[in-house]
Formats: structure tokens, C-alpha cells, sequence
């Protein structure tokens, strides 16, 4: 018996191995989007709208809007993708404070460490 095509179209929607690694490693990437070469950190990797897809913090490299952005990505769109050895500190607030309601979220990165609040030593009178 064969599988219908849905089964067949769940088996493709899987993590991308390199950027799990780069996520759970806080690693940057690079690679190519819609013709645009770009360096970014990646944060969010899950299922969206059906697709498996990316989200990213664009840091360099070519964009259509000002950088650094926010950068939402098809995976199977993503070429040349290249695991860097740099990293960064983990993950960012975002401006509202909520994150992407994903389908599947397969790993998201780990909150960067914050430093300790300190509260200076008043003066004496």
C-alpha cells in the first residue's frame, strides 16, 4: 500500500540539521535568501503556515529593509547556508514581548545570560 501524499509531505517537514547545530551551539550562519547573501543569528526553527522555516536575526549582508531585522525564512528557500564559528549571546527580546505562534517548533535558542542587576551603593550625607 502506498502512502498517501499528505504522509509523504509530513516525512519532508523536518529540522535542517545545520541549523539546529547552530541554534543549539548559538552559532551564526550565512547564507543566501532570494538573492541576497546574508549573515545573521538564528533563533526560532519550526513548521509555519505548513513550510519548515527560520527565524533570524539579520546582522550583515544584504537586505531589502535597514539592518539589524528580523529576518523570516522558507527553509527549503535558504541556499549556500554555512555554519560560521562565531556566536552570539542567545536569544533577543522582541519589541512586543511575544514570539511566533508556531504550527511545530522544533527548537527555539536559549536566552542570552543577562547580567546581574547592581544596585549602586548610595553616598553617605
Amino acid at each position: 500500500m502506498m502512502p498517501d501524499r499528505h504522509q509523504n509531505s509530513r516525512m519532508l517537514l523536518q529540522p535542517h540539521p545545520l541549523l539546529w547545530t547552530a541554534i543549539e551551539n548559538t552559532r551564526m550562519i550565512r547564507f543566501a535568501y532570494h538573492g541576497k547573501d546574508r549573515i545573521a543569528e538564528p533563533h526560532d526553527h519550526g513548521i509555519l503556515k505548513g513550510s519548515v522555516q527560520l527565524l533570524s536575526w539579520q546582522v550583515a549582508g544584504r537586505s531589502s529593509r535597514p539592518l539589524p531585522n528580523w529576518l523570516l525564512t522558507k527553509v527549503d528557500e535558504i541556499t549556500d547556508l554555512a555554519l560560521l564559528e562565531q556566536t552570539f549571546p542567545g536569544g533577543r527580546p522582541t519589541a512586543t514581548g511575544k514570539h511566533i505562534k508556531w504550527d511545530v517548533l522544533f527548537i527555539r535558542v536559549k536566552p542570552a545570560k543577562s547580567r546581574p542587576h547592581v544596585v549602586p551603593k548610595r553616598k553617605p550625607n
